[in-house]
């Protein structure tokens, strides 16, 4: 468990389209094996420490006729911003993802003060 010193705890989200690989024969619809996209995300504000985040799929447009495989993961996680890690692999067809994101964490509060 993660206990948060601050009672100022910052939430922020958003939605991302990850890509859209059918409309131009992208490789998450066409390749075959391992694929990876990511994208890094800035938060609107920088945390007091990295913050938990998580990711759902708010979008899934696959091609039913072959196995479902995703591994979604943020990674990098820092005060400031993640990547957004999508996997796939095998025969799994992916025309399009779109990923929601929430990170939560400690702020910084305006009276904290550092001693030099």
């Amino acid at each position: 468990m993660r206990k948060l010193r601050s009672h100022t705890v910052g939430v922020d989200s958003g939605e991302v389209v990850l890509f859209s690989d059918y409309e131009d024969g992208g490789e998450m619809w066409t390749g075959r094996g391992q694929r990876e996209r990511r994208r890094h995300i800035r938060f609107s504000e920088s945390y007091r420490a990295p913050p938990n985040v998580q990711l759902a799929l708010s979008l899934w447009d696959v091609d039913a006729s072959t196995t479902m495989r995703v591994d979604l993961q943020p990674e990098a996680i820092t005060k400031s911003g993640f990547d957004m890690v999508f996997r796939t692999w095998g025969d799994t067809r992916v025309a399009r993802v779109r990923i929601a994101w929430t990170a939560i964490g400690e702020m910084a509060d305006t009276d904290d003060w550092d001693v030099v």
